[in-house]
């Protein structure tokens, strides 16, 4: 889902920007990813966006950033889409619950 280009987002998809802009740590420049909206309704998504708004506040031009590591951010969406895929399950199979509390060590 990461973009290399800075192409047309798709219906139903979001540009985020994410990375800290960290001097100390060459190579923590931030990154373009494309993800669905659906993330946004999210409750540990949630989290960031609140956290995004405490730092940029709502209005800036280009993507919407957000202020965390891409390591934290793949976590993130990691967890996101093993939620997703689990309830895609027949009910019979386990669903595996999210952590109550995700930290963004980062932010």
């Amino acid at each position: 889902m990461q973009e290399e280009k800075k192409m047309k987002v798709k219906k139903g998809f979001l540009a985020v920007q994410v990375g800290l802009d960290d001097d100390d740590q060459p190579g923590s420049s931030p990154q373009r990813f494309v993800i669905p909206i659906s993330y946004l309704y999210h409750p540990l998504f949630k989290r960031l966006l609140d956290k995004a708004h405490e730092v940029y506040g709502y209005h800036t031009d280009g993507p919407l950033k957000l202020p965390c590591s891409v390591d934290d951010f793949l976590h993130l969406r990691w967890l996101i889409e093993k939620e997703s895929s689990s309830h895609q399950h027949p009910p019979n199979q386990t669903n595996h619950r999210l952590p109550h509390a995700l930290h963004f060590h980062s932010c």
